[in-house]
This record gives C-alpha cells, sequence and structure tokens, in this order.
C-alpha cells in the first residue's frame, strides 16, 4: 500500500469525506480528520455551465491558456489604485505604477495581429487563413530577418503568403486594396520571407481565381464551365506563353461571355480581377485565333466565334 495514501487508521476501507469549506477530510466512520489543508481546485465561483444547456467554459482559477504567439507567459502584476497617505510620495505623485503591462515586442506583434485580422475581414478571409498568417508574421519576427522592412508591409506578405499556402490565393491587387503598402512592396517582402524561412507556395493556376471571378461577376454555371476550360486549353496548347494566369482567366471570362447571353464587358471583369483592360485584350487576342480548339464541345453559342469581338 503506498506510504502516501490518506485513510483513517481505525477504518482502512471506510470512504472519505471531503469538507471544501475547511479544507479537511473527515473518516465517515468516526468523523476523524484524516486529512488538513487540502486544496480545492475546484472553481473560485459559481458558474452556470450545466444550467438550462448553458456552454459557457467554467472559469477556474488558472487563468488564461497562454498565447504561443507572444512572448513570454503572459503573467504580469496589476497595481490597484493608489489609497491612502503611504500610497503618494511627498510631492503627490503615485509611488507604485504599472509601466510597461505590455512589453514593445508583445506590442508590436499585437498590433501586426490586428492587422492582419483587419485585412483579412475586410476581404472576407476565414480563421485559419489569419492564424496561419499570424504564424508566418511571428516567424520572420523572431528570426529578425527583415530589419527595415515595415510591420505592415511584412503584414500585408504573410497574410498573401497564407491564402496561397490553403488554397484559396488572393491577387497582390486585391491585399493592395485592403493593405497600407504599395503591391510593388507586398511582391518585395513576399521573396524576402519565402527566402528568409526556406518555404515555398504552389504556383497559381487560372482555375485559382475563376470560380470567384465568375460568381463576383453573377455569371451563370454555363459560361463558368466554359470558361475554365477555355483557360485550361490555353495553358495547355502553350497559346499564352508568358501570360499571368489571372490575365489568362479574365481573357478565358471575356470570351465564354460574349459567345453566350451574360455578355461582360473588358472593364468589368478587369474590375473584378483586378487586371488592366489593355492586359484583357493581349490574352484575348491570342486565345481568339484559337477559338474553335478551346470551347468546350456541348457548348451552346449565343453568338457563334465568327462573331465574337476582335479586340
Amino acid at each position: 500500500m503506498s506510504k502516501n495514501l490518506v485513510q483513517c487508521l481505525q477504518h482502512p476501507d471506510a470512504p472519505l469525506i471531503e469538507d471544501y469549506r475547511a479544507g479537511d477530510q473527515i473518516c465517515s466512520e468516526c468523523g476523524l480528520v484524516v486529512g488538513d489543508r487540502v486544496i480545492d481546485v475546484g472553481s473560485e465561483w459559481r458558474t452556470f455551465s450545466n444550467d438550462k444547456g448553458g456552454n459557457s467554459a467554467d472559469p477556474s482559477r488558472v487563468g488564461g491558456a497562454e498565447n504561443p504567439l507572444l512572448n513570454g507567459s503572459d503573467l504580469s502584476t496589476l497595481v490597484g489604485p493608489s489609497r491612502g497617505d503611504a500610497s503618494f510620495d511627498e510631492f503627490g505623485g503615485m509611488k507604485y505604477k504599472n509601466k510597461g503591462m505590455v512589453c514593445s515586442t508583445n506590442r508590436s506583434l499585437l498590433n501586426a495581429y490586428r492587422e492582419i485580422g483587419l485585412m483579412a475581414d475586410r476581404i472576407n478571409l476565414p480563421r485559419n487563413i489569419v492564424d496561419r498568417a499570424n504564424v508566418l508574421f511571428k516567424q520572420v519576427h523572431d528570426g529578425k530577418n527583415l530589419k527595415g522592412r515595415s510591420n505592415d508591409a511584412i503584414a500585408s506578405a504573410s497574410l498573401y503568403i497564407a491564402c496561397r499556402q490553403e488554397g484559396v490565393p488572393r491577387t497582390f491587387k486585391e491585399i493592395c486594396a485592403v493593405s497600407k503598402v504599395s503591391k510593388k512592396e507586398i511582391g518585395r517582402v513576399f521573396k524576402l520571407i519565402l527566402k528568409a524561412l526556406e518555404t515555398s507556395v504552389d504556383l497559381i493556376t487560372t482555375g485559382d481565381f475563376m470560380s470567384r471571378f465568375c460568381c463576383n461577376l453573377g455569371l451563370p454555371n454555363m459560361v463558368q464551365r466554359a470558361a475554365t476550360h477555355i483557360a485550361k486549353k490555353a495553358v495547355e496548347y502553350d497559346i499564352v506563353p508568358g501570360r499571368s494566369p489571372i490575365s489568362v482567366a479574365a481573357a478565358a471570362i471575356f470570351m465564354a461571355s460574349q459567345a453566350s447571353d451574360e455578355k461582360r464587358s473588358q472593364k468589368d471583369i478587369g474590375d473584378i480581377a483586378g487586371v488592366a483592360e489593355v492586359t484583357i485584350k493581349q490574352s484575348y487576342k491570342l486565345i481568339l485565333a484559337n477559338a474553335s480548339l478551346l470551347f468546350p464541345e456541348d457548348f451552346k453559342f449565343v453568338t457563334p466565334i465568327s462573331d465574337l469581338p476582335t479586340s
């Protein structure tokens, strides 16, 4: 039998009663106090988590969970408001103050996480992408690889990388639209982060953007399927060498919409895709010359290929 087992010497098999108020353990047979100063590990106050199906957490005395994205253990001491003469010096100033409740490092991290969250909210990104962007920012911050770069630029680039790694890429222009830094600076910091962290992102394809662009343009599924097929075949046949997937997707959407009864202008598509009209025109001219090879066989033409706009 273990030496540390608490039991009544006269009634070793009797169950013990715990008096939480006094901190005692009492034998249920004879009333002997066999243990005292027992620590109550329960809550310090009454909770209502189990009342009427409530799901609120049980507040315990262990405090909040440690945040792995901040430095230190988040332990600090709060000095209450000063009362009495002993709390003031001879000049009337408070002797005890809360100095530096949040260290400068954590303050910088918190500001960056807040900025990432705000940018993500503006373009409706889910929480898992925000979490990954926060981790990327923390890794860059701790590594001190990008000294001299603003935290806003690092935060924006981290969010862009997180989108790519989570399989829901956004364009530089979309990130720039909700950021405080320029597209050029985001692109520059993006490359530096990939090099510093020795990580990579998957190459973007036309299919990564097609569904979102067509949805924002209010195009039906038939046009979306046709645009996806056109862009995919254009890349397979190497008709658009050197063109970005975004510009190819925009040109494919323009061609598919013009062949249907849901026509959209290059300006409308460019505003959604973040691509200049001249860029769409250049890609469109390349795929128009091979349009007969690109449309799916079951596509129902409202406007025949011969009558599609030439520019």
